[in-house]
C-alpha cells in the first residue's frame, strides 16, 4: 500500500493529522479513531498502525484488537465501532458516488467513469472521504490532480 498521498506532505513528518492509508484501515476494521486518541500515540506507536497490514480477515481481527487495546491503555475506554460496509462505494467501480461528483463540478471537473475505475481503491476512497468531510477540506482539488482526474 502506498505510505501517504502527495496532499498529506504538510503534516506527515510530524503524523499531526490521521493519514488516509489508516483512515482506510479504520473504516475496514470499524474502529472510530479519535484525533485525540491518535495524538496520544507515539511516533512509534503511530508508525506501527500505518504498518501494520488490515487485508485479510485475520489481518483485519488483528488491527482491530491492536488499535482497540493501544486506545484502552492511553484511556481506559475502548473506541467507539463504525459500522463496516459490505460493500463499500471505493470498492464500487461501476458508480462514481454523488458527493465525489458534486465537488469534482463545484470545481468545474468532470471526473468519467473509466478514470474512476483506473484508480486504487484507496484512492477512491481519499476523494470519498475527501468530499464528504464536515469541514472545509482543500485536499480534493489536490488529490484529483495527484491521481490524474484533472485535464
Amino acid at each position: 500500500m502506498l505510505q501517504f498521498f502527495q496532499f498529506e506532505a504538510d503534516f506527515v513528518a510530524t503524523l499531526r493529522c490521521i493519514p488516509m492509508q489508516v483512515r482506510y484501515k479504520l473504516d475496514t476494521c470499524g474502529i472510530k479513531l479519535k484525533l485525540q486518541h491518535w495524538l496520544s500515540f507515539s511516533t512509534i506507536q503511530r508508525q506501527k498502525l500505518i504498518d501494520l497490514p488490515c487485508t485479510t480477515s485475520k489481518e483485519i481481527k488483528e488491527y482491530r484488537e491492536h488499535l482497540r487495546s493501544q486506545v484502552f491503555q492511553n484511556f481506559n475506554i475502548y473506541p467507539s465501532d463504525l459500522l463496516i460496509e459490505q460493500d463499500p462505494a471505493w470498492m464500487q467501480t461501476n458508480v462514481i458516488p454523488l458527493s465525489v461528483l458534486q465537488h469534482a463540478q463545484e470545481l468545474n471537473i468532470a471526473i468519467a467513469l473509466t478514470q474512476w475505475q483506473n484508480i486504487s481503491p484507496l484512492q477512491r476512497f481519499a476523494l470519498i472521504k475527501l468530499s464528504t468531510s464536515d469541514h472545509e477540506n482543500n485536499n480534493f482539488l489536490p488529490a484529483l490532480q495527484e491521481f490524474g482526474l484533472t485535464k
